[in-house]
């Protein structure tokens, strides 16, 4: 008896493990990924080879093996799943990258764009809730996660969702 539940166990685990290795830390949901190719052709979400080797670098040693241009986020609080992407296109001399904001209602996804940057291809991560201030001297105070959308050479902006809509304020410039 003990040997089978052994099995059981070995043949429901290993499958789930060879998949979760599989999965590059880029690869949005299946119908998210399909939902961005459609409505923003052209281009993809920001990896590590799309950095620079200073940017790569501090990106690594600050968020180790997460991808620098997608990460999940409970932006609402509402449990709901939600992603903050980096999207890129090299278009001309100088790359175009938009963050955009996705998340599932119901068995759709919403899709917004929060901010666009042109030049060195900037990274997006998330922040605990807490109190921020920015350079300008504004402060959000966010009870929920926040997003932070950065270009290393030279600037960070934090997203929060505050008062029933975002809030924006500047943390470098």
């Amino acid at each position: 008896m003990a040997t089978f539940a052994t099995t059981l166990w070995l043949f429901a685990l290993v499958p789930v493990a060879a998949a979760g290795s599989s999965k590059d830390a880029c690869d949005p949901p299946k119908d998210l990924q399909a939902v961005v190719e459609t409505k923003y052709p052209g281009t993809r979400i920001v990896s590590l080879s799309d950095l620079n080797e200073d940017d790569r670098a501090l990106f690594q040693k600050e968020h180790s093996d997460n991808c620098p241009g997608l990460v999940k986020v409970d932006f609402y609080g509402d449990g709901r799943p939600t992603f903050a992407l980096a999207l890129t296109t090299q278009s001309g001399a100088s790359p175009k990258t938009k963050l955009v904001l996705a998340s599932q209602v119901g068995a759709n996804w919403k899709v917004v764009i929060l901010d666009k940057a042109d030049g060195p291809i900037p990274v997006v991560w998330s922040e605990k809730p807490g109190e921020y201030k920015g350079v300008y001297q504004h402060k959000i105070r966010a009870t929920r996660p926040v997003i932070v959308f950065c270009g290393y050479s030279s600037w960070a902006v934090l997203y929060a969702w505050t008062n029933n809509k975002v809030a924006k304020i500047w943390l470098r410039d």
